[in-house]
């Protein structure tokens, strides 16, 4: 649901085009393969309507994984896309549209959670970071954000970017990380804002580590590996959802906010902070954002606007404790004033508190629990950040 620039856009090849003409051979054998190369077949709906939602929507739906037969089965991170499943879902929380149906908006933002994978695993691909190294980038990221007035929905989709494609390499070195982040800023925010940074501005805040040339080459080298896909749906722009559709009262226009922006950026600090955590890729984005908002509501209300149930939210809830804890400690954030950003647009805009320092406070407590799965503290040598952004070397 989030606005799409026309900025970025992709030059399709003619790969058919006309050659001259040229004498066709008196006979052509039957037994000769044909050399036109078959197109492959368009993928198949990741969730099906099993059954009808009844108009009073009390019962819920059964909507079913279908898998992704261009995958191969013997890729580990592609195997549990072929895993059936049979998700009983409440029907679509989204109130009746004027410009589009709300069942199809709703199936199209679940089947978004199926294609675009997203797993912690991937520093296993890469044996010289450390998991606090990812922490430190997206914290500089979000401080850049706030810098050049950027949406909340840019950096979540920068932060997307990165995870999904260190999925897809092998042995990125630490010296690395900063372009490639920077990078999945600059594709994001043309994806997302109306008047994004240009080239050299993201250049700059690199302290000259990076030339405009190496963002624009490591540009391409992203959208390739991810094969263009470029438009998931964020914590952020479900957590947006959710707080929509629990706010919502009859005849308003639902793409105007009705929720209190006091307390969204309460909630969008603490997916910040969780979002620093890499085992906040253990869970979909869907129910992170449900996490959140239950943290700040009640589980009555999370299951009314998002259909999930209880023991798919608990486990990613009981993890986020500790994180709401700190948060909870901490002052209360209070809206920020941008230029040329309008007062009821201020709680879009990315804000930037001391992240790595909440991120050690909420770690503390989940490292000697042997329930936990958290990511292991970093140890070594750890990125360092533009001399700019005057981090230490110990968040």
């Amino acid at each position: 649901m989030s606005r799409r620039s026309d900025r970025l856009t992709l030059q399709a090849r003619d790969s058919n085009a006309a050659e001259p003409a040229v004498r066709k051979p008196l006979k052509k054998r039957k037994s000769e393969p044909s050399k036109k190369k078959l197109q492959p077949a368009a993928k198949k709906q990741n969730y099906e309507i099993q059954k009808c939602w009844s108009e009073d929507g009390a019962s819920p739906c059964i909507l079913i994984e279908t898998p992704h037969k261009e995958l191969e089965p013997s890729d580990p991170s592609s195997f549990k896309q072929y895993q059936f499943k049979n998700l009983f879902i409440k029907a679509s929380p989204i109130p009746r549209l004027s410009w589009a149906s709300s069942d199809d908006v709703w199936i199209k933002m679940l089947n978004k959670e199926l294609k675009y994978v997203h797993d912690k695993s991937y520093l296993q691909r890469h044996p010289k970071l450390q998991p606090q190294m990812r922490a430190i980038l997206l914290d500089w990221l979000l401080e850049v954000s706030e810098v050049y007035s950027l949406h909340r929905q840019t950096a979540y989709l920068a932060q997307d970017f990165f995870d999904r494609f260190m999925l897809t390499q092998e042995n990125v070195d630490k010296d690395n990380l900063q372009l490639i982040g920077i990078t999945a800023l600059f594709i994001a925010s043309k994806i997302e804002e109306i008047y994004p940074p240009k080239v050299s501005e993201f250049a700059y805040v690199t302290d000259e580590a990076c030339d405009m040339r190496d963002i624009q080459r490591t540009e391409l080298h992203i959208l390739t590996a991810l094969d263009w896909n470029l438009c998931p749906e964020t914590p952020i722009s479900w957590l947006k959802l959710y707080v929509q559709v629990e706010a919502q009262k009859d005849g308003e226009n639902f793409l105007e906010p009705q929720f209190s922006q006091e307390t969204y950026i309460q909630i969008t600090q603490l997916l910040d902070l969780c979002m620093m955590d890499i085992s906040s890729l253990d869970y979909s984005y869907s129910v992170l954002a449900a996490a959140a908002f239950c943290h700040f509501s009640t589980f009555d209300v999370v299951h009314k606007v998002s259909g999930l149930t209880w023991e798919s939210v608990f486990p990613c809830y009981k993890w986020m404790t500790s994180f709401m804890d700190t948060v909870r400690s901490e002052a209360k954030p209070q809206l920020k004033n941008f230029p040329k950003v309008k007062a009821d647009n201020r709680h879009n805009i990315q804000t930037h508190v001391a992240y790595l320092e909440l991120l050690k406070k909420a770690q503390e407590p989940q490292i000697d629990s042997p329930e936990s799965q958290l990511s292991p503290v970093a140890v070594g040598k750890m990125l360092t950040p533009p001399s700019s952004t005057e981090k230490s070397a110990n968040p």
